[in-house]
């Protein structure tokens, strides 16, 4: 139902999502309630649609954010460590941060510069996003999120907002054990979610979920 979902605010597009099914917990709910879609897609903010961001990148549906935290909230308690890998213009890093709050710490890695600068200039466009930024509670960095970023690691859950081409093992040795990774992976010119979890003994579980549609996981465009 997640065509059903868009709103006229904010809080409408939230409280749709909610009302479909789409978020189930109050916690996620309450998270993206406090981060305005606005300020970090250019157009339709509100629609529960993907958005073009510029650099090749888009925003993900709302419905696909809600659903990576949904999966990954078993993982992200108040003193969580988070890797956002494609972090884009910095939506869901900025409400995963809400998820991990208040000591928590959540870094965004992406490989182009320029959606670093963005994400960094959307999330001072509000006073709880300036304050994340400066206290260090949320950190946005060029780097190839295929090899996760180990220098903030390990990390209790890891987001990959980019179809990669495989479940790549970087990602899985920075999980904590526990810890889960949330992954789309294309397979034969379809797409599906994975969650990886890495179990307290070290050993691993992958689980092949639903279909979906994002753009690749890949190098940085050539100029």
């Amino acid at each position: 139902m997640a065509w059903r979902s868009s709103g006229s605010s904010n809080a409408g597009l939230i409280n749709n999502l909610a009302e479909n099914g789409l978020i189930t917990s109050e916690r996620v709910k309450k998270a993206m309630l406090g981060v305005d879609r606005a300020h970090y897609a250019p157009f339709s903010a509100y629609q529960d649609s993907p958005q073009t961001i510029g650099f090749s990148a888009t925003i993900s549906a709302p419905h696909m954010h809600a659903s990576a935290c949904e999966s990954l909230l078993p993982f992200l308690n108040p003193s969580a460590r988070v890797l956002d890998v494609g972090s884009g213009s910095g939506y869901l890093t900025h409400v995963l941060a809400n998820l991990v709050a208040p000591a928590g710490t959540v870094i965004g890695v992406d490989h182009i510069q320029g959606l670093v600068d963005m994400a960094n200039g959307n999330m001072g466009k509000s006073e709880d996003g300036k304050e994340l930024l400066r206290d260090k509670k949320v950190q946005f960095v060029k780097a190839d999120g295929r090899l996760g970023f180990p220098e903030g690691g390990p990390y209790d859950a890891i987001h990959v907002g980019a179809a990669a081409a495989s479940l790549h093992p970087k990602l899985i040795e920075q999980l904590k054990a526990p810890g889960r990774l949330f992954i789309p992976v294309e397979e034969n010119y379809r797409q599906h979610i994975w969650v990886i979890d890495k179990k307290e003994d070290g050993s691993v579980e992958k689980k092949k979920e639903y279909g979906v549609q994002y753009v690749p996981l890949t190098d940085a465009p050539k100029v």
